[in-house]
């Protein structure tokens, strides 16, 4: 991200040109890293009341930021959609796993498993398709359904899913050529950021304190207090915490690059949820 702001800010790397590489990641990289991961977990050692606690809190959380956005914030639906959804998609995979595994050793990489295959899948499948319908919501549905079914992410969910249930693993160099593209996709994805990034105020904006409010404070509290009504481990308990606890992830910004929506208030709250976790998950961990 650092090294996509200093591109951007000395010009040698253009916002249309980030544009270009972040569809890459998107089109490209992303399904290649969902497949494998998806393909090769092993659902059953998954709590799965625990998923339903998580979910029904993004479901909460999501849905005040998106009344918040909309009414309060006065945006458009789509850019309000987006920004609620930089609320509930966290960045699991590159700043809480590393977290996890450093302080549960391999106990602390089932939990946050389970969440990075939930929103890899079924909450990031419902934000692209639901994306998609109110930018194209002037389409047929024919045309619509045409378009999400040639989806290379949603191939990649649906393919992973299927091959999963039926106990059919991917070959080996299937899994090792998709593991190696998409390692690239989150490091493209933050280089784009960095980039469009370069051209906005980085000081934050009403929109982008109330948004990162939500996110930072509104997501760990109903998970917290959903929590009380579940009966799981310990260490399950503390990391959905920790995970409900961590920055925006970039995919609400991969998605508003994607489809033209405004990044100048996404891509903000990005950063400052990452640099302001710092210290709230110092003191959490």
């Amino acid at each position: 991200m650092v090294l996509g702001f200093a591109m951007g800010r000395l010009k040698f790397v253009s916002s249309a040109e980030a544009t270009t590489l972040n569809r890459i990641a998107f089109l490209i990289l992303q399904p290649a890293l969902i497949f494998p991961l998806v393909n090769g977990v092993d659902l059953s050692a998954f709590y799965f009341d625990a998923i339903a606690i998580y979910a029904v809190a993004q479901v909460v959380v999501f849905t005040c930021a998106l009344l918040v956005g909309v009414f309060i914030l006065k945006c458009a639906v789509v850019e309000a959609w987006l920004l609620a959804m930089a609320t509930v998609f966290v960045n699991s995979l590159l700043y809480i796993w590393p977290i996890s595994s450093f302080i549960y050793g391999d106990d602390g990489n089932l939990p946050i498993t389970a969440v990075v295959v939930w929103d890899a899948t079924v909450t990031f499948a419902f934000f692209i398709i639901t994306t998609d319908l109110l930018v194209n919501k002037g389409q047929s549905v024919a045309q619509s359904i045409l378009r999400l079914v040639k989806n290379p992410v949603l191939i990649a969910i649906t393919l992973g899913l299927a091959t999963n249930v039926l106990g059919l693993l991917a070959a080996e160099p299937i899994l090792v050529a998709c593991k190696f593209a998409g390692a690239g996709a989150a490091p493209l994805t933050l280089f784009a950021l960095g980039v469009i990034l370069s051209g906005h105020r980085l000081l934050p904006t009403k929109k982008v304190t109330a948004i990162a409010a939500i996110k930072l404070c509104l997501l760990p509290v109903i998970v917290v207090v959903l929590l009380q009504w579940g009966d799981l481990p310990v260490e399950w308990n503390e990391l959905l915490l920790l995970n409900a606890a961590g920055p925006s992830g970039a995919m609400a910004f991969a998605l508003a690059m994607m489809y033209k929506v405004r990044t100048d208030t996404i891509a903000p709250v990005i950063i400052w949820t990452s640099v302001l976790t710092l210290v709230s998950l110092a003191w959490l961990a």
